[in-house]
């Protein structure tokens, strides 16, 4: 029999006060802290109110993971191209984090022109079969790349909430 797995989670709720707009050493708010205390983790639920910084918190989970927990690939999948965004160019280490979020402009579907299912797609067959580390794509595009190119997107490995952040070792 299967075991259910247990999903770590993340959830946050606010004092009203202020404190939670309050930076550390590394320029996470306290929601952000706690998710990136739990960056190991395959799967992460985060719970928080709009426009508290959960985009900003992926950011930090996903470049650790790149570079400290030997993942090739990263590939954030948000629920319509509005959100994706808030995933441009981020200089974080100007905030005290030891490395900047960077997405090159072409790996960035939501910013791009042109359908879901069209040249977005091999856009990710593209992306799979490069170096670069971050690809940022909707739902709908996701989906059918998955349909496409499924032997490559087999490697899905850890969701974050409400974006789904594909890993690929």
């Amino acid at each position: 029999m299967n075991t259910p797995k247990s999903v770590p989670s993340v959830s946050v709720s606010y004092a009203r006060n202020g404190s939670s707009t309050k930076s550390n050493a590394l320029g996470m708010r306290p929601m952000q802290e706690r998710a990136y205390e739990k960056r190991g983790e395959q799967y992460l639920l985060i719970k928080s109110p709009p426009a508290s910084g959960k985009s900003r918190a992926l950011m930090f989970i996903a470049l650790d993971k790149l570079a400290n927990q030997g993942l090739k690939q990263a590939i954030i999948v948000v629920p319509e191209r509005s959100i994706g965004a808030s995933f441009g160019d981020e200089p974080l280490s100007q905030f005290g984090f030891w490395t900047d979020w960077q997405v090159e402009p072409k790996w960035n579907l939501c910013n791009a022109p042109g359908s879901d299912n069209g040249g977005k797609v091999n856009s990710v067959g593209a992306f799979l079969d490069s170096g670069d580390k971050v690809l940022v794509c909707t739902h709908a595009t996701f989906r059918f790349a998955v349909d496409r190119f499924r032997a490559s997107c087999r490697r899905a490995s850890a969701t974050l909430s409400p974006c789904r952040t594909t890993w690929r070792r």
